[in-house]
């Protein structure tokens, strides 16, 4: 075994890698087929901002690590195993490392244990250090400090490093006095395979993990990592793997965007805290006069037992039931509370569980939304692996389109599945940010309930589409996978929309509709164009909304140049800038043959307008509806179709401004 171990480390013949490329998506395993760049374009961002993260295998990582290598050794003139020492101490920061290197070369070498090269011996043999036993130098292996110990020992000492984990990659001499790197040339030469191919994982966990821009992907079984690109480290970047996973590149927890990892980090707590159930305890239970066990109603008269110490008492004042008559307004109807109530009286343990009621029931109202759309996204994840697997070669014959063309069902799929966990995590924002504080000024109370207005409009009309956009994909679709055009939501054939363009389509090929060959082309045709065209206007408003958020929503209401006083006409403005923008997009992927539109504010207009005659015409709340398609219910933010409707579909409650 010759002695020259010092200048062979990760630099390979024919190795062109370099540090500062981009690397790329195009190899790999995508999400349930696609490729990594149509995972990135399927982000609801990803069409309008520029490339933020690059997703790296593990054989991308070793290339990049080579090419960090290589770069050193042309920059500072020395091997790659000098090299490779050298940018592990220093984090992979090529930057530092060059900033002491070029002001104190000597001291750097003294850290990193870069000794000097040391003469060989000129014996034939030399004396083990370690077993103190004599072998020919040939058989021997030593670092640049030259201290010679035979291969088994040598085997022993690196086996016994690598498996105490990855302190292996700082291996020094075996000498207590020597602070000489052990060269990964040695360590190849002397371990088996088992522990050569630890090692080399060891090496490349080491170029990731020491590195703040590189981040290993978190979802199970996955040896993927993303390279941010991003200059703003430390905040929330949303990274889309190749796996299907995504996450975010911060804190390590799902794809959050626009919430700040703080907020979900307080969220998830909240969610599976014990507080919760104490607050529910609270707010459900009574404890018992006499015993002090908590006790909870479960039918419904007033006269409650302690089933622990059979204590009799009224449930609404906790006073003893004999004491219940004629002169309490009867055994099963109580009044001293009520005029406790009426008087003030209402002592503070009522008043704690008045207020955990109320507490509790503004959390389930955030959570049950946050559940229901996070339940809605993994339904739609199922769809879109159905879709690739069973349903896109029977759509394909039926409608005669090669399966290489129905990409733009799969599209419109993953929107939804970005968007609904875009929805999701709104909500959880939405509990945190709108919560009003006991000590808040009138001011102070003003402005938020000007910016709750404004950003659940903007949630509101995001959410509209994205229903809109699912019920195509789901319902509609479903229609010519059993090889019928699909009716839309108005009873009208699917190809009937809202777009103008796509209304003419329709109508050409409506009445064809199930009766094969022409018209359900047509349909296909003008569905096709709807769901490509409804796709981009969700993308669009999903975006707003995102950078809304994310820039202030003092900022935002700014954009519009009105007073903060008035945050219903700021809303009204947002919601018009908004559809023109989805109106400009559609006409946009129309005139490429792709699209026919979105939504025409105008027709809505027109239509319900005629619906409302004698309304509040001039009212901004009105005019923001009209403009919008839908009016939002401010109790269950849900968007109500039905502009004549005076109560909620959802929730039942009143609307706003509506007579009773």
């Amino acid at each position: 075994m010759s002695d020259d171990h010092g200048d062979s480390e990760y630099m390979e013949e024919g190795s062109e890698a370099g540090y500062d490329s981009e690397g790329g998506y195009s190899s790999g395993d995508g999400f349930g087929g696609y490729s990594g760049d149509e995972a990135e374009a399927s982000s609801p961002m990803a069409k309008s901002n520029k490339k933020t993260f690059v997703v790296l295998d593990r054989e991308e990582l070793r290339d990049r690590l080579k090419g960090a290598v290589a770069q050193v050794v042309d920059l500072l003139c020395i091997s790659d195993a000098e090299a490779t020492r050298a940018l592990r101490f220093y984090k992979w920061d090529l930057g530092k490392l060059q900033e002491e290197w070029f002001t104190d070369p000597d001291a750097v070498r003294t850290k990193v244990g870069l000794v000097d090269e040391q003469p060989g011996t000129r014996r034939a043999e030399e004396t083990c250090k370690i077993c103190f036993e004599s072998y020919a130098v040939a058989d021997m292996a030593a670092a640049r400090c030259k201290h010679y110990y035979c291969k088994d020992c040598w085997r022993g000492y690196v086996h016994n490093a690598v498996q105490s984990g990855p302190s292996c990659l700082d291996l020094r001499c075996p000498d207590p006095e020597c602070k000489a790197a052990v060269p990964r040339s040695v360590i190849m030469a002397t371990a088996d395979e088992q522990h050569k191919q630890r090692y080399e994982e060891f090496a490349v966990n080491s170029f990731v993990d020491d590195q703040r821009q590189i981040a290993w992907c978190p979802a199970p079984d996955c040896q993927n990592a993303a390279l941010s690109l991003s200059d703003r480290l430390g905040v929330a970047q949303d990274i889309f793997c190749r796996c299907g996973a995504a996450f975010c590149f911060n804190c390590k927890e799902e794809a959050h965007r626009p919430v700040d990892c703080e907020t979900v980090r307080q969220w998830m707590i909240k969610n599976s805290a014990e507080s919760e159930n104490l607050n529910w305890i609270l707010a459900n239970t009574k404890p018992c006069p006499k015993c002090t066990r908590p006790i909870e109603k479960n039918q419904g008269c007033m006269h409650m037992t302690c089933s622990q110490c059979k204590h009799e008492f009224c449930w609404l004042c906790t006073g003893p039931w004999a004491e219940h008559g004629e002169r309490t307004g009867g055994f099963y109807n109580c009044n001293r509370f009520k005029k406790a109530v009426e008087k003030g009286e209402v002592d503070e343990q009522e008043q704690k569980r008045q207020h955990a009621r109320q507490s509790l029931e503004r959390y389930m109202h955030y959570w049950q939304r946050w559940a229901e759309n996070d339940s809605s996204r993994k339904k739609a994840l199922q769809q879109v692996d159905k879709f690739r697997n069973e349903q896109a070669e029977i759509l394909g014959e039926r409608t005669a389109t090669p399966t290489s063309q129905l990409k733009f069902v799969t599209d419109a799929w993953m929107q939804v599945v970005h968007c609904r966990r875009i929805l999701k995590w709104t909500y959880s924002i939405a509990y945190y940010t709108f919560e009003e504080s006991a000590g808040a000024s009138k001011e102070q109370r003003d402005r938020m309930a000007q910016h709750q207005e404004f950003f659940e409009f903007n949630q509101g009309q995001a959410e509209h589409y994205l229903e809109k956009l699912h019920h195509k994909v789901e319902k509609d679709l479903s229609k010519f996978l059993k090889g019928k055009p699909a009716p839309d939501a108005d009873g009208e054939p699917s190809g009937s929309g809202e777009g103008g363009a796509a209304e003419e389509a329709s109508s050409s090929g409506a009445g064809g509709s199930g009766a094969g060959g022409s018209g359900d082309q047509a349909a296909w045709n003008t569905f096709r164009e709807q769901l490509i065209g409804l796709t981009d206007v969700t993308r669009l408003h999903f975006e707003k909304l995102v950078n809304e958020f994310e820039k202030g929503l003092d900022a935002a209401l700014k954009e519009y140049d009105a007073p903060m006083e008035d945050a219903v006409s700021v809303a009204a403005k947002a919601g018009v800038a908004a559809d023109a923008e989805a109106t400009a997009a559609a006409a946009a992927a129309a005139a490429k043959g792709k699209a026919a539109a979105a939504a025409a504010p105008s027709r809505r207009v027109t239509r319900s307008s005629k619906r409302r005659q004698g309304g509040p015409g001039d009212d901004e709340a009105t005019a923001m509806e009209e403009a919008a398609g839908f009016w939002q219910c401010r109790h269950c933010t849900f968007a109500n179709q039905d502009m004549d409707a005076t109560d909620c579909d959802v929730c039942g409650q009143p609307r706003r401004g509506a007579a009773r």
